[in-house]
């Protein structure tokens, strides 16, 4: 199996599972878990993951045929402030953004909150 169907192999089994585990969790056991699996990742001196964590824990994930630039890809698309590392606000929304029936659903959740403040202050604008 080449690594491009690896990857699509993984993020598939991803992607089934973190909806499943959202809906079986709830919102706040689902971020734990997933802080949890940013803790197992990260670098214990820097608080990040780093490319070398990865590497080195990417056995536990199953993903040790990942070469090492699929590995820096993976640092790559989550890695949002360019320090070449994933904090864990980074870690979280890369794992939301590989699911994508999840994105969808934190989408119409943020719709509903939008349009609930568009309300609010449309009536209490018409109080006044």
């Amino acid at each position: 199996m080449g690594s491009e169907a690896r990857s699509k192999v993984c993020a598939e089994e991803f992607e089934d599972m973190l909806p499943k585990m959202a809906e079986k969790l709830g919102g706040e056991g689902l971020i734990k878990e997933l802080c949890n699996g940013f803790n197992l990742l990260m670098d214990e001196e820097k608080g990040v993951i780093t490319f070398e964590s990865l590497k080195c824990k990417s056995l536990l994930l199953g993903l040790q045929d990942l070469r090492d630039d699929e590995l820096m890809s993976m640092l790559e698309e989550g890695d949002c402030d360019g320090d070449g590392a994933l904090n864990q606000m980074e870690f979280c929304v890369l794992m939301f953004r590989l699911s994508p029936e999840l994105m969808m659903e934190s989408e119409g959740l943020l719709h509903q909150a939008l349009q609930q403040e568009i309300e609010s202050n449309f009536d209490f604008f018409q109080a006044k």
